[in-house]
């Protein structure tokens, strides 16, 4: 690839957010300077930001991701737990209710998760990747308050940013070019890059969705007495037979937070009063009488934008030179499943592998690179399709046999990985992003799945861990 006019390899990431950031540490060493476009200004401390619609609910960091964010930035695990991160051993410390039961409590060690708040999750990230940066030999500029407004260049490359102060004029220069040898998008669910296509010449990427039409509200606790609180979460997904649903997860200094959700039809409200009352309509009563030994600490805040959407670049000929698309950019996922944090980590350690395999920035390789995040999401793509597609919309495309067979598959594996260790370990492998989906076909796993009579799950949560 060639250099920029002022000399070197440079790069632009759109948006600072978790993934903007990965995707810095992912191109150190590949450019000699990084400048980041965010359009928000980063709050003093770890305080939610209006730039991140998400931030108030419930996030957490599976073990794939993990140990990809170790990979990339070594000691950040270690810092979100200084920082009062809680880690939580599926499914050991988090209780789970499915449409056959309760899921019994294997104490497998296999699985560590982190339920972390956002703010505390952006800020500890932020500042591994800017002390990393200072530490190499990449330059690099965070320019706060500034908007990505469209890309130059034509059909065949992508050659910099346009963008926009937003602090007001700045001394005539509210609107200007930025040249840069590769562009990232990273700018999140609202990305405009199939807009800013056409004004490239190119037609947007194929798209694909799926729509649950599901809505989620959240609101945050502290249990009246710390010595009486659960000892282990709560998670109740809603199923065909009873779509509401809820999780209630332990976060920092000593709070919870709770998310109830609902498909068309039954979304959760925002009242406060309305709120509690609908806790009391989900699968099971048990995160309902929780909440008697709980006082709330905030509003109740709402969240519907939660379609399932692929944007495919990884496609041939859907990628310019010179630019590539990471994150929820590219393909975001219902975010009641938690998988968005991690899918960010696997794909921007896919892009350094592919820059570190592929002997750095060369023609081609954004292409590659591309394609190297799409394997990274597709395991969490499946995994969210599956759940969803039952309550699709109409508009959405139909499932094909295969599809169908998998879903059938999937909903027998789900209820025999409540009762059974083997099993549930495969399904908890690939859940969680460690394994490929090939796993939940081994031999071992499909023959437990299919010929072994389905089960209950346990008729109340389980208070006695089990050892494996």
């Amino acid at each position: 690839m060639a250099e920029d006019s002022k000399g070197g390899r440079t790069a632009i990431v759109i948006g600072g957010g978790l993934a903007g950031m990965l995707a810095v540490t992912a191109l150190a060493g590949h450019v000699d300077a990084v400048t980041v476009v965010e359009r928000d200004r980063y709050p003093d401390g770890q305080t939610f930001r209006k730039g991140v619609p998400q931030a108030r609910h419930l996030h957490i960091l599976l073990s794939g991701g993990q140990r990809a964010l170790e990979e990339l930035l070594p000691g950040t695990v270690a810092a979100l737990c200084e920082a009062g991160a809680r880690s939580l051993y599926l499914p050991r410390d988090l209780l789970t209710r499915s449409a056959t039961g309760w899921q019994r409590r294997f104490d497998e060690r296999r699985h560590l998760t982190l339920s972390v708040t956002r703010p505390v999750l952006d800020t500890v990230v932020r500042e591994q990747v800017l002390r990393a940066a200072a530490a190499s030999a990449t330059r690099v500029e965070v320019l706060e308050a500034t908007e990505a407004i469209g890309l130059t260049g034509d059909a065949g490359r992508v050659t910099g940013v346009r963008v926009r102060s937003r602090d007001g004029d700045a001394g005539g220069r509210s609107e200007r070019e930025l040249p840069a040898t590769l562009v990232v998008d990273a700018s999140g669910r609202g990305s405009r890059t199939p807009q800013w296509y056409a004004a490239l010449g190119r037609t947007a990427p194929q798209e694909e969705t799926v729509d649950a039409g599901l809505a989620y509200a959240t609101r945050m606790y502290r249990p009246k007495d710390p010595a009486t609180a659960p000892d282990a979460g709560v998670n109740v997904p809603g199923w065909p037979g009873c779509p509401r649903g809820a999780a209630y997860v332990p976060v920092e200094d000593g709070k919870w937070l709770l998310t109830v959700s609902g498909v068309r039809g039954h979304h959760p409200p925002t009242d406060e009063a309305e709120f509690t009352a609908f806790t009391a309509t989900i699968g099971d009563p048990y995160v309902h009488e929780l909440l008697a030994q709980a006082e709330p600490l905030s509003p109740v805040h709402g969240f519907r934008d939660t379609c399932n959407r692929r944007r495919h670049y990884e496609r041939p000929g859907a990628l310019p030179e010179g630019f590539l698309v990471l994150g929820d950019a590219g393909c975001t996922f219902n975010p009641v499943y938690g998988q968005g944090m991690s899918v960010a980590a696997l794909g921007a350690l896919a892009v350094r592998t592919t820059l570190a395999d592929g002997g750095g920035l060369r023609p081609g390789t954004t292409a590659e690179a591309q394609r190297a995040v799409a394997r990274a999401v597709e395991p969490a793509w499946l995994a969210a399709v599956g759940s969803d597609r039952p309550y699709a919309s109409p508009d959405d495309a139909k499932a094909g046999l295969g599809e169908r067979l998998s879903t059938w598959y999937i909903d027998r594996l789900f209820a025999r990985a409540a009762i059974d260790p083997v099993v549930g370990a495969a399904f908890r492998d690939v859940f969680c992003l460690t394994a490929p989906p090939a796993r939940l076909v081994a031999p071992q796993i499909f023959l437990r799945t299919v010929f072994l009579p389905r089960r209950p799950g346990l008729p109340s949560p389980p208070a006695v861990i089990e050892r494996v």
